[in-house]
């Protein structure tokens, strides 16, 4: 049996995969710097302060590709949804880097982590071309 509804282009999945993969690779390299500037290398907040914006450049792009691959891709919404919800959490969590609150600047970058490395996962595993 044939589905009426039309598979999300492959352009779009692609660079939705893409993006969340290189989003995670950046939230990696935050703990990496974090850990490493925590043990008294001062010179790394400044690469992690960079890495900070990189990554969040590309979660802003991974947000437009989950908007891409619902409308016009005729794929889920809720990647769009998550990749917006992981926006605001990314931008409290800089916030409160910015300000020194460690205490919600750590459980947060965790979290981080853990949402965009399930995200990550799905859009290998369950985004097929033809199957979103």
């Amino acid at each position: 049996m044939t589905s009426s509804i039309s598979a999300p282009p492959g352009w779009v999945v692609w660079s939705l995969r893409t993006l969340a993969t290189a989003h995670l690779a950046g939230v990696l390299g935050q703990a990496a710097l974090a850990g490493l500037f925590v043990t008294g290398d001062v010179d790394l907040l400044a690469w992690h302060r960079d890495n900070a914006g990189f990554t969040h450049t590309l979660l802003y792009l991974q947000l437009v590709a989950a908007t891409l691959l619902w409308r016009p891709g005729r794929g889920p919404g809720w990647p769009a949804l998550a990749s917006l919800g992981l926006v605001v959490l990314e931008t409290v969590q800089v916030m409160a880097g910015q300000d020194r609150l460690l205490g919600l600047h750590f459980p947060i970058g965790m979290a981080i982590f853990g949402l965009s490395a399930v995200f990550t996962l799905w859009t290998w595993r369950a985004l097929q071309r033809g199957t979103a």
